[in-house]
């Protein structure tokens, strides 16, 4: 298939510390990637390296066969990389539908009805349809994580990185969130999962990578990495 992301040799310090070295990775368009490893191990630097909100210090990152390195992150948010954030940060005093008026007007350049028309849209594949004009602050977990989903989606992204969407949600809640996943993942989108959630990176992957001290150590399918030793002593503490 197709090579959408290439990382090659990438590397990232802060000061004396090194939380990336040398890593390489292929991405396939439309590929279910996720990304797994303990506390520290450089997954939220890789996907900061990524997104553009961080700049690597050594290696390169090609994105539909561009290099986007030096890219400022609006400029790859643009280019079709978006993502989620573990933390969701609405703008609370907004509705549901004009938080996503603003990744609308900012990076897509569209407004008025041709941008609420497509909000709603992108609100219905989440499940919120009914919540459109609710103000963010009123929404409950699950609904902020749904909405965080819908905010990246309006980038149009043709890459999305969903970090941690399933946080703190409820087992049922969990299964939402990856059946919303599924789905855009079938119109086309390639996605990369990290979570900590081992039930849903499993059910939810074709693929799986887990990194630790910066470096990949095992890459395979779900049944293939939960069964490498480096695996279990790095990451499931065995």
């Amino acid at each position: 298939m197709e090579t959408i992301l290439e990382i090659s040799g990438v590397g990232k310090n802060f000061g004396g510390f090194t939380a990336l070295e040398g890593v390489d990775l292929k991405v396939a368009s439309g590929e279910r990637l996720g990304l797994i490893g303990p506390n520290g191990s450089g997954k939220t630097t890789l996907i900061n390296c990524i997104s553009g909100a961080l700049f690597n210090d050594g290696g390169s990152i090609r994105f539909n066969g561009s290099e986007v390195s030096r890219k400022p992150a609006h400029e790859r948010t643009r280019l079709g990389i978006a993502r989620s954030f573990q933390i969701p940060r609405p703008f609370r005093s907004m509705t549901v539908l004009e938080n996503l008026m603003v990744p609308f007007a900012y990076v897509c350049g569209i407004s008025g009805n041709k941008a609420r028309a497509e909000a709603r849209e992108i609100l219905g594949h989440m499940g919120l349809a009914d919540k459109a004009d609710v103000l963010s602050s009123q929404l409950s977990q699950v609904e902020l994580r749904k909405m965080e989903l819908a905010r990246a989606m309006a980038a149009r992204p043709k890459l999305l990185i969903s970090d941690e969407a399933m946080a703190g949600l409820a087992g049922a809640e969990v299964d939402e969130v990856i059946k919303i996943l599924f789905e855009l993942n079938a119109m086309g989108i390639t996605i990369i999962m990290i979570e900590h959630i081992m039930q849903a990176v499993m059910s939810f992957s074709q693929r799986v990578v887990c990194l630790d001290a910066g470096r990949i150590i095992c890459e395979g399918s779900p049944q293939e990495v939960v069964k490498n030793p480096h695996v279990q002593r790095a990451y499931l503490g065995h």
